[in-house]
């Protein structure tokens, strides 16, 4: 039991340390928040329409009529839109999101020693390809599928899914059979 937790922390800590480098130092997710000269009118201008907080797709029908249905995309399409995450307050402490990405990375390694500690003859190449697996299904079933509705650039995302959890999937298949 304390190779599969000291495989899961250490795996855990793999994936902490890659985001981390890939949120901030590498910059490779700058394409998802582009910046824009006239963000304080767009924010004053949302702060205005008194949003509570949430997410929006934007425009929507305002009923789920077929009428308003297709009276909505006669009148919006070919025009712009938006998906808008909106806040009432910018909080800049970064503590408790950090705890809470370290904890969320050490269960998903857990997950991932025990899946890989299911397999009856694990070895080195098994690990890193079952490993990547498991990155790309997150990557195509989450951020590439929001690529596609959305049309958010997910080029960073595919990266995360084949560096974070190739290096994973390396450490494990080294550590778990010995």
């Amino acid at each position: 039991m304390s190779k599969q937790i000291i495989g899961a922390v250490i795996g855990g800590l793999i994936l902490f340390i890659w985001q981390f480098l890939s949120f901030s130092l590498l910059g490779i997710h700058s394409s998802q928040m582009a910046k824009t000269d006239q963000q304080d009118a767009i924010l004053e201008n949302l702060a205005a329409a008194n949003l509570p907080e949430g997410m929006y797709f934007i425009p929507q029908p305002m009923t789920n009529t077929a009428e308003d249905r297709e009276a909505h995309m006669n009148k919006y399409e070919n025009k712009p839109w938006a998906r808008v995450s909106y806040h009432h307050s910018l909080d800049m402490s970064m503590g408790m999101n950090l705890v809470r990405g370290l904890i969320i990375d050490l269960v998903a390694a857990f997950l991932l020693v025990w899946l890989l500690t299911q397999m009856s003859d694990l070895n080195f190449k098994t690990a890193l390809l079952s490993s990547l697996a498991v990155g790309l299904i997150g990557y195509l079933s989450i951020n590439y599928l929001n690529h596609v509705w959305f049309e958010e650039p997910s080029l960073p995302d595919l990266v995360d899914a084949v560096v974070q959890w190739g290096a994973v999937g390396a450490w494990l298949g080294f550590w778990l059979p010995r």
